[in-house]
């Protein structure tokens, strides 16, 4: 118990020291530098700003509240990673959630490993630490990795020892990339795995990669039910008697889907589980195409 006062208290001498301007550490050679980079420091939650190289686009509202509710009872276990941007001005490199949940709870400070870094370095360290993290979904690890590659610069190969993972693996995460945003969206959401789409980015056609993944859902077919689908479209372009046995989709949808497809005048697709949840999703393909849409949905 003593250890840990000692802890806090050291963080807390350090958060002094960032906040005096006559020890404003700007690089890692400086004055009193070896005392701040690497170390835990509480810092002030106003002091942060967000990462804009953060590969996380969204957040569970759910499971942030459930962390804040965490963080409240036993505060932030482990620590943010920043960057010193200027005088008691830090952004985040890794821990985007912890501290969004420590605002929600109207937390003042948090603990943090500062660190040094330019833009390169802060994108590389912020995409290398997040593809690590095991609640990332697919679409999210491989945008990641193709950023890796733009903006770092880096080959397959390279990138392939930076982040430990077999280079067949990145190949596989990057093809996703090719499946149309719509597939995209749906294996983001959960209606779909990431073995779904590697077996649909085996088809060129956008739109045929649409046909077979309302099938997918609507039917809820498993990923060896789609890869049939995919080989029996390649082989003679035709689906029919590749599944053999599907489960139906809900009586609910299927008796409605066409009433809406007559109604807004356009391709529905409708996800559905057996338990009856899903969403509808209404594609377009312009501002003109949205915005009828939209007087639709709002009814004026």
């Amino acid at each position: 118990m003593a250890k840990a006062t000692k802890k806090q208290a050291l963080g807390r001498g350090l958060s002094a020291l960032l906040k005096d301007p006559e020890n404003d550490i700007q690089s890692a050679s400086d004055k009193n530098a070896d005392k701040v980079v690497g170390n835990i420091v509480e810092l002030d939650l106003d002091a942060v700003e967000v990462n804009p190289f953060q590969p996380r686009s969204h957040f569970n509202d759910e499971a942030l509240q459930e962390l804040a509710t965490s963080i409240r009872e036993l505060g932030v276990i482990q620590p943010i990673t920043v960057r010193k941007l200027d005088f008691n001005k830090f952004q985040l490199v890794s821990g985007e959630r912890r501290f969004r949940a420590s605002k929600l709870i109207g937390l003042e400070t948090i603990p943090a490993y500062i660190r040094i870094a330019n833009d390169q370095e802060s994108l590389e360290m912020a995409l290398v630490e997040n593809i690590q993290r095991q609640d990332l979904d697919p679409i999210e690890i491989a945008l990641s990795y193709q950023r890796l590659i733009d903006e770092i610069q880096l080959t397959q190969e390279k990138l392939s020892d930076r982040v430990g993972k077999k280079r067949s693996t990145i190949a596989n995460y990057l093809r996703l990339l090719k499946l149309d945003p719509i597939i995209q969206t749906g294996m983001r959401d959960g209606f779909v795995s990431m073995g779904h789409g590697r077996a649909l980015v085996n088809i060129d056609s956008k739109q045929d990669q649409i046909g077979i993944y309302e099938k997918i859902v609507g039917q809820n077919l498993s990923v060896r039910d789609t890869e049939r689908l995919v080989k029996a479209h390649k082989e003679n372009g035709s689906f029919k008697g590749a599944v053999k046995s599907v489960k139906a989709t809900p009586s609910f949808v299927s008796n409605s889907k066409q009433e809406l497809v007559k109604h807004f005048d356009t391709k529905v697709i409708i996800q559905a589980s057996e338990k009856g949840k899903g969403k509808i999703t209404l594609p377009f393909a312009s501002e003109e195409e949205f915005l009828r849409l939209k007087k639709l949905l709002l009814g004026n």
